[in-house]
């Protein structure tokens, strides 16, 4: 949240859930198309979102080259208030993307193949910054690439009832990732 003021309204304080889980997923090897799909939804939200002043970036597993990842593009948006929905989301719902979560300082969309979500943030929210982190330190550093993605694996061979706990499972792994990548930016 912008320090130099407080949102224009209260954000929501429970997490809501729109529509259906994501199907069960596998891990794919790179596909250099996955570059070319966020170009072309970014382009998509930056013409849905001309009013608005925002940041795209393409993150998660599909944004590092070379690394294995389930074929969903995540792409962060950043906004200036995201209580104030008007501003990005009808715009966002018209260029055919749906609404799946509204929880306390983040809203994703998604495309109705669920193949692309989108990460709605306030601009200087932390957990942008964490994902940038993780991102840019897997696209330079090969040996943490190898081992999330063993990580990955190991946990995607085993059967999971709910996609959040394949997800808390990757924790400890990807906070020594993070740990590292803070300490080689000299932070």
């Amino acid at each position: 949240m912008n320090k130099s003021r407080k949102p224009r309204r209260p954000d929501v304080t429970t997490v809501e859930l729109v529509g259906c889980a994501s199907h069960a997923l596998e891990l794919h090897n790179y596909d250099e198309r996955w570059a070319d799909i966020y170009l072309d939804h970014r382009g998509r939200i930056r013409d849905a979102l001309t009013a608005a002043d925002i940041e795209i970036e393409h993150i998660g597993s599909t944004s590092v080259p070379g690394l294995a990842a389930k074929p969903i593009i995540d792409i962060v948006v950043t906004v200036d208030d995201i209580t104030v929905e008007e501003d990005y989301l009808p715009a966002l719902l018209a260029a055919g993307y749906e609404l799946r979560v509204r929880e306390p300082r983040h809203r994703l969309v998604r495309t109705p193949a669920h193949d692309i979500h989108v990460h709605v943030f306030e601009r200087d929210d932390p957990a942008v910054d964490e994902y940038l982190l993780f991102r840019d330190h897997l696209r330079s550093d090969a040996d943490d690439r190898t081992l999330y993605e063993s990580t990955k694996r190991t946990l995607l061979s085993k059967r999971w009832d709910d996609m959040n706990d394949y997800a808390k499972a990757k924790t400890d792994v990807i906070r020594a990732i993070k740990a590292r990548a803070r300490e080689a930016r000299g932070q």
